[in-house]
């Protein structure tokens, strides 16, 4: 099966595109030769959205997935209940995602990895949805909530620059120290990985979309630190004001 064209790799403010139906799966997944829509990985939820006809006709998306059985394929899960019955491969659409929700998600996403340079200890579980973030700790000392929320504050107001740039798998490979997550990988078996890197903050491989500069993210704070196990730290952030 052809590969999806993934626009949001290289602009994650893209909130829509034009684009030509290739499948339209038995379960009603519905595969696009490009899109701005982000597939559920790397702790990060699946943009949400909708496929609009030219004539108005459209299709609601609940979700995004990556095919379970072809790579680089991206997968639109409609709503429950939507009338499908109009497209077909060759159909002509325009892709356009919830811009509320995927501000949230870049907002989140760009955070947490404040928080890793905030907190040097390895991953073992994260989680990037509209309404909350949360990274596991691998680590057995007590954290701060409130010198945590400071630290951000700090970060956010230093207005530092995010920037993504490739390498190859090979160079990934000779610099391990990259990878901060023991529970997700970043993607492989396109011969390059995308890094993201917070000026002068932190730089690690990153699939995700995220802010151009951390003055985006606007208040974060941390909204609850639990002790999973013996060796996990919970570390829980929403947006100040809810």
């Amino acid at each position: 099966m052809q590969t999806t064209e993934e626009l949001f790799r290289d602009d994650a403010t893209l909130a829509e595109c034009d684009a030509t139906v290739l499948a339209v799966e038995t379960d009603g997944g519905i595969v696009l030769d490009r899109t701005v829509f982000y597939p559920q990985g790397g702790g990060q939820a699946g943009d949400a959205g909708a496929l609009i006809a030219a004539d108005g006709r459209r299709v609601a998306i609940a979700d995004t997935r990556k095919h379970p059985e072809h790579p680089g394929v991206v997968v639109h899960r409609p709503a429950e209940g939507a009338d499908l019955s109009w497209l077909a491969p060759g159909t002509a659409v325009r892709a356009a995602i919830d811009v509320a929700r995927r501000q949230a998600h870049r907002r989140f996403h760009s955070a947490t990895h404040l928080l890793c340079a905030l907190v040097p200890q390895p991953v073992d579980g994260c989680s990037i949805t509209a309404g909350y973030a949360r990274l596991d700790f691998h680590m057995t000392e007590p954290l701060d909530k409130d010198a945590l929320t400071a630290g951000l504050a700090r970060l956010v107001a230093e207005a530092r620059p995010v920037r993504t740039r490739w390498i190859s798998e090979d160079e990934l490979d000779a610099n391990p120290q990259l990878v901060r997550s023991m529970s997700v990988q970043p993607p492989r078996g396109h011969g390059r990985v995308r890094l993201v890197e917070i000026e002068g903050v932190d730089l690690q491989p990153c699939g995700g979309t995220h802010v151009g500069n951390t003055a985006e993210i606007g208040a974060v704070v941390v909204t609850k630190i639990e002790k999973k196990s013996a060796r996990t730290r919970r570390v829980v952030l929403g947006f100040a004001g809810g």
